[in-house]
């Protein structure tokens, strides 16, 4: 029997496999219709992957959509390995759809697509397996209206080692100088009372177990068949066996400070170990975060003014960020959005900046 496919039936199995992003989705939406306008805006998804504009971790900004305007929010960000980027997009009006691109600023400048979102999300946990500068794109689809805010921030990828701990009891850092200058710190040290329960940042199968060299009393536990090692030590007592599987949260010792910790109060010296590289920086696969703070405005002007002498716009949204250019009393600026105290504009060029709030005045 021949069975004879719909070109849509043949795409949808195709699908399947190919998993088309959520902008090529977005695309077929256009493929009968003038797509003048569609490709004006995915030209400004191309020139906004050169925006130079840089942020800071955790991150808000609020703003207000026109039809009339393709915008494309562009920022470059430091992240690290082992953090989760949290992205977080909300529209007051129903059934905007928004497209999250991240993208990796390679060292010889060129990009590497990370994740883009699927058609319809607004939110997205992307994690981080390698430390460097990446680039978040959010456009709003065509003929979008209305306010909307952006929130992203960073997570900890793993749980943190020590019940009823936080950031704060970490005393001690990557890279510290130990042994008069002979070798620096390889983990980070967590302070806390003596008999505190050290537990599975993630889950997996204990390694080994003993008590031996400067760690003293220790714990090795795997993430997955290949995965990272994570490295417990100065425990005063050790509750596992070597194969025993646990699950994050599991009690896997005791604080202490055996080992070279002798002279020490009592801490988890934590590490972590990747295949072929050695230690690594722990903190930010524990380092717990907060969700940026955001004022609800109800609705911003689409332009704004110079109500200084003169202004600078800058590449950051803070006072160190690297001054781009000026401009002067009655200047019409395109106002994107804010962020704390600070203007996100463009130019008539099509430059993008960031302006101090209080040189700027809506129309």
């Amino acid at each position: 029997m021949v069975m004879i496919y719909s070109c849509k039936q043949i795409r949808k199995v195709t699908d399947v496999i190919v998993q088309p992003t959520a902008r090529e989705l977005y695309a077929r939406e256009f493929e009968n219709l003038d797509s003048l306008r569609f490709n004006t805006w995915q030209q400004a998804y191309k020139l906004a992957k050169a925006d130079s504009l840089q942020i800071r971790l955790p991150y808000a900004e609020q703003g207000q959509y026109f039809k009339d305007r393709i915008t494309v929010y562009s920022y470059n960000m430091y992240l690290n390995e082992g953090e989760v980027l949290n992205v977080e997009v909300e529209n007051n009006v129903l059934g905007i759809r928004s497209f999250i691109n991240l993208i990796k600023v390679n060292p010889d400048s060129s990009l590497t697509d990370e994740f883009h979102n699927k058609l319809g999300e607004h939110h997205a946990k992307v994690p981080i397996d390698e430390t460097g500068i990446y680039k978040i794109t959010i456009q709003p689809e065509l003929n979008s209206q209305g306010m909307f805010s952006f929130q992203l921030y960073t997570s900890p990828s793993f749980g943190f080692p020590v019940l009823g701990k936080d950031n704060k009891a970490i005393q001690s850092f990557w890279g510290a100088v130990r042994g008069g200058g002979a070798r620096s710190h390889e983990g980070i040290d967590i302070f806390a009372e003596r008999g505190t329960p050290v537990v599975a940042a993630v889950d997996g199968m204990v390694s080994a177990t003993g008590e031996k060299g400067l760690g003293g009393k220790q714990v090795w536990l795997r993430a997955g068949l290949f995965g990272k090692s994570l490295y417990y030590a100065h425990l005063d007592s050790i509750s596992v066996s070597t194969g025993n599987r646990v699950a994050i949260g599991d009690t896997l010792g005791l604080v202490g400070n055996t080992g070279n910790a002798r002279t020490t109060a009592p801490h988890l010296h934590f590490g972590i170990y990747k295949s072929g590289q050695g230690a690594i920086d722990p903190l930010p696969f524990v380092k717990k975060t907060e969700r940026p703070d955001i004022k609800r405005v109800l609705s911003t002007s689409k332009f704004i003014k110079v109500s200084a002498a003169i202004a600078n716009y800058r590449n950051a949204p803070e006072v160190v960020g690297i001054k781009l250019g000026e401009v002067k009393r009655n200047d019409t600026l395109s106002l994107l959005g804010y962020t704390k105290d600070w203007a996100h504009i463009e130019l008539l060029s099509g430059d993008k900046g960031f302006v101090y709030k209080s040189l700027v005045s809506e129309l």
